[in-house]
């Protein structure tokens, strides 16, 4: 090659343009008749890449969102995100939760709710990751898709003129035909099923190349091609559990309800305790249906050895369709009740029971079932009970406490709750008397009373005044406040959660789609084979075997062997292959031998 050098005396190689080594010329040289570069002294520039361009930008961009790589990050930073959604409170869910936390966090809870950190999942910054992961695996899937097309229908590799260099070969002699060798390990290879064959295999011919290489019979052969297939699959799966996902966000709807014996809810927004629903949920889209509690029934076990220990709990409902046909049934823990599509678990039961309080002038003040939350095993429930409606110039009356099933009182005046049934109930209440809040319009928990603005009723010796009552019994209420009488009978309540999800269906189908999709791609290996048969010096036929497979193979040596060992009376002795002995040295006469394994060049 001639060699040349720059205006600096730098060697530039011949056939490259100046422009690309010396750079813009200086003003006053060469171009517009000045001296040139080297005589005033600078040396040239470096040469510069070509500018990209919007476009340029644009697809270099795309190609780093749809690699794999991209996509990994986003599917981690995906459940990266979704952590704060199951740490803080979530507004849809627990906005009395959201409400508290930034009470107690004021500077915190600003900034996060300004962040979307209490509405995670229809955030601006999910929603962005989300839409960008199915982005990304979508850009990922239709090259490879187009890719993995054209390889199925295209043919296998040509049979190679050497197999001496690949890891997996063997070889052997019989009598038949070199045509009738190679067509049985081509109907090896393809297997017994004909419409699934094990591999593509051609069937060809070779002519003869000289006294080093006969006239012979070959098969190429390679599979494999599933488990592309099967990675596709499983890539698909994942923007189908997406797109389910997402839909089901969009459709759902889930209410809670607390129904007590006897009575029962319809299926409507304003029946339920709390609902929560997608953006895409339109309330007329909920189907009319109703549904009573008739009666509640729970088994407890009564042996030392497991006492007090839970065994069933059934709820026996009647379910009252649109057109007005009534059918009982049963709801059971992790036997849901459905109905036209929709599941109704049963997440809890308990005690409420009937109270009845009388003002100081004997009017009703408040009357009706009072839920009571079980704390423990043995069903000691705790409720409240808030009585605003008193008479002009009482003060409101605040109750709190607990509902024993089987009260065991201390000779201290303690008392709790010995088993779960209602064997000897009783109602033990603290009273409190001032302003319960409830005529400024502030939501406020059933469950919970505020004290901080209530007084206590205190007896003689400062001690709080504890309210007992058994069913039945009508108690006189202290400082005169009236009475409190507790109902004979002792309704149970049922905690019934209903949920409607029309993407659950989808996201089992895809969720098996990519179990099944990934199983093939990591246990399906990609093995070629190919064969050669012909006719020896001394009238036998040669067949020889080779293999390659991407990646370590276990079974590729296995896979040859049973390639050779189907072509009808094949000896295991077999004589050395023309092809491999002539290039390196004249063919000489040799004893007949069996290859098999791996051996070096």
């Amino acid at each position: 090659m001639a060699r040349r050098t720059g205006g600096d005396g730098t060697y530039v190689p011949e056939g490259i343009a100046d422009e690309f080594t010396q750079g813009e010329p200086a003003r006053g040289g060469p171009a517009e008749g000045g001296p040139a570069s080297g005589e005033q002294g600078q040396k040239p520039s470096r040469p510069t890449a070509p500018a990209l361009g919007l476009v340029g930008t644009l697809r270099w961009m795309w190609r780093q969102l749809t690699s794999m790589r991209v996509a990994l990050m986003l599917l981690m930073l995906l459940a990266v995100a979704a952590v704060p959604g199951s740490v803080l409170p979530q507004r849809n869910q627990n906005a009395a939760g959201v409400i508290e936390y930034l009470a107690d966090h004021p500077t915190a809870g600003e900034w996060l709710d300004k962040a979307g950190f209490f509405d995670v999942y229809s955030s601006v910054w999910f929603s962005a990751i989300y839409i960008l992961l199915f982005v990304s695996l979508v850009g990922c899937i239709l090259p490879r898709s187009m890719a993995h097309y054209r390889a199925l229908r295209g043919r296998p590799p040509r049979v190679p003129s050497r197999f001496s260099r690949f890891p997996a070969k063997a070889s052997g002699t019989t009598t038949v035909s070199p045509e009738e060798a190679a067509d049985a390990v081509a109907a090896r290879l393809r297997g017994t099923i004909s419409w699934l064959p094990t591999f593509r295999v051609d069937r060809g011919e070779e002519a003869a190349r000289g006294a080093a290489r006969p006239a012979s019979a070959t098969v190429s052969a390679e599979r494999g091609y599933l488990r592309e297939t099967g990675n596709l699959i499983f890539h698909l799966a994942l923007v189908g559990l997406l797109v389910s996902v997402a839909t089901g966000q969009l459709l759902h709807y889930r209410g809670q309800a607390i129904v007590t014996e006897g009575r029962g809810f319809a299926n409507a927004v304003v029946d339920y305790d709390t609902f929560e629903k997608g953006a895409w949920f339109r309330p007329e889209s909920l189907v009319p249906f109703s549904m009573t509690l008739d009666r509640f029934e729970s088994e407890f076990a009564s042996d030392t050895v497991a006492f007090a220990q839970a065994r069933d709990f059934t709820a026996h409902v009647t379910v009252t369709e649109p057109s007005g046909e009534q059918r009982p049934e049963t709801v059971k823990v992790n036997h849901p009740l459905v109905v036209d599509g929709a599941k109704i678990y049963l997440q809890g039961n308990g005690f409420a029971p009937d109270i009845t309080v009388r003002d100081a002038e004997g009017e009703v003040a408040f009357a009706g079932r009072v839920t009571f939350i079980p704390q423990d095993t043995m069903y000691t429930s705790r409720g409240v009970v808030k009585v605003p409606d008193v008479a002009p110039g009482l003060d409101q009356i605040g109750l709190v406490g607990y509902f024993l099933p089987t009260a065991e009182v201390d000779p201290d005046g303690s008392a709790r709750s010995a088993f779960p049934q209602p064997v000897d109930p009783l109602l033990v209440l603290e009273v409190y008397t001032g302003d319960l809040g409830l005529d400024d319009g502030s939501p406020q928990n059933v469950y919970e009373l505020d004290t901080a603005s209530l007084t206590p009723a205190l007896d003689e010796n400062g001690e709080r005044v504890k309210v007992l009552a058994r069913p039945g019994q009508t108690v006189d209420l202290p400082d005169g406040l009236g009475t409190l009488t507790l109902g004979d009978e002792l309704p149970r309540y049922v905690a019934l959660d209903l949920r409607h999800d029309p993407s659950l269906g989808f996201v089992l189908v895809f969720a098996l789609l990519a179990l099944g999709g990934l199983t093939v791609s990591l246990f399906t290996p990609r093995r070629r084979v190919w064969a050669r048969a012909y006719v020896a010096q001394d009238g036998a036929t040669v067949v020889e075997v080779a293999g390659l497979a991407r990646g370590d193979d276990a079974g590729l040596q296995a896979e040859v062997d049973r390639a050779l060992a189907a072509v009808p009376g094949v000896a295991e002795p077999a004589a050395a292959s023309p092809a491999e002995t002539s290039l390196d040295a004249p063919r000489q006469a040799q004893e007949p031998r069996v290859e098999t394994g791996s051996e070096k060049d």
